[in-house]
């Protein structure tokens, strides 16, 4: 059962999140043979303030 975990800044819609989920699972069908009924994606939505790069919070941007 492929299992995909994406984490990413919040604020997309939920299209663009059903959208991706879907470009996700294709991917797993077509590349990696998956059965369309085993594929799982979860998307964690992190906040800005909760999330840094080079030690910097993105709320601070």
């Amino acid at each position: 059962m492929p299992f995909v975990r994406v984490s990413m800044l919040e604020g997309r819609t939920d299209d663009q999140k059903k959208r991706l989920a879907k470009a996700i699972t294709d991917a797993l069908v077509e590349i990696a043979n998956a059965r369309l009924e085993a594929c799982e994606v979860v998307i964690d939505e992190v906040p800005r303030k909760h999330w840094m790069t080079a030690g910097k919070l993105m709320s601070e941007s």
